[in-house]
């Protein structure tokens, strides 16, 4: 029996919606969707949204368009495009911290998933809890069939969509998809297709690159106290050497920083 329940696994088979103990989605607030089945994550990453700064104003659009999601009222799918390192990845997750008590839960979805979709719909359709579909730095190639599947199941296949899911994704490109006009023989064509997606999502928010003076806002936000001119100076320095004022890079200097101070003591 061990044997055949195996088999069925490494097959994907789809775990039907009866296969899930209602205390499944209690215990867990976060799921990866893989081979058409739900994993529960046992150690979440859930940022503290005090902590994501310089992003004010897609911290208050995201957050109320969430609470619209957990208080059972309409709302938008949400694509976050920008800049890398500006915080739109931490910033979805962050959502848990405020609305996770609220019946929220985010479950990730890989690109290479995009097919099964329809199979996690009606894993989710009947749970009185509200779900988001994470996609995280997504883009798409031309000619790559997931955009057009994608695209159907965010709004114009024939399915009903559930009620209590929305998409939430994050990438480096504002359309998903590189520009290739120049190389393309119908150019109008193939801009209409890349942006055709990207209308499906009612929310787009840019993230921009940060100043010198966000990045050391950041820094002054890590260290507290300790932050001093020294502090200042190499972080600066470990800014330049990386091309980057993120607040990524922010924070791999403050594990450098610290992690080498713990070591000389």
């Amino acid at each position: 029996m061990e044997l055949i329940e195996r088999l069925l696994q490494e097959l994907s088979l789809v775990k039907g919606e009866e296969s899930y103990d209602p205390e499944f989605f209690k215990e867990h607030l976060a799921f990866r969707f893989r081979g058409n089945s739900l994993e529960g994550i046992r150690h979440p990453h859930i940022p503290n949204p005090d902590s994501l700064l310089n992003i004010d104003k897609q911290k208050e659009v995201l957050f109320k368009n969430t609470e619209q999601l957990v208080n059972g009222l309409p709302a938008n799918d949400v694509l976050l495009w920008g800049s890398r390192g500006t915080g739109k990845s931490s910033l979805v997750k962050s959502t848990l911290s405020l609305f996770a008590d609220k019946g929220l839960r985010i479950v990730q979805v890989y690109k290479y998933d995009i097919f099964n979709i329809s199979k996690l719909y009606e894993l989710l359709r009947s749970r009185e809890l509200y779900f988001i579909l994470f996609f995280d730095d997504l883009s798409f190639e031309p000619h790559d069939e997931s955009f057009k599947v994608l695209k159907s199941l965010l709004e114009g296949d024939v399915e009903e969509r559930p009620k209590n899911v929305l998409v939430y994704a994050t990438s480096n490109r504002r359309n998903l998809m590189p520009n290739l006009e120049q190389e393309e023989k119908f150019p109008e064509e193939s801009q209409q297709e890349r942006v055709s997606l990207v209308e499906r999502f009612g929310i787009r928010l840019g993230f921009f690159p940060f100043s010198k003076k966000d990045y050391l806002s950041i820094i002054k936000s890590l260290f507290g106290d300790e932050y001093g001119s020294e502090v200042e100076e190499e972080a600066l320095r470990w800014a330049t050497e990386r091309g980057s004022f993120s607040g990524r890079v922010a924070n791999q200097f403050y594990r450098d920083y610290v992690g080498r101070l713990g070591l000389r003591v």
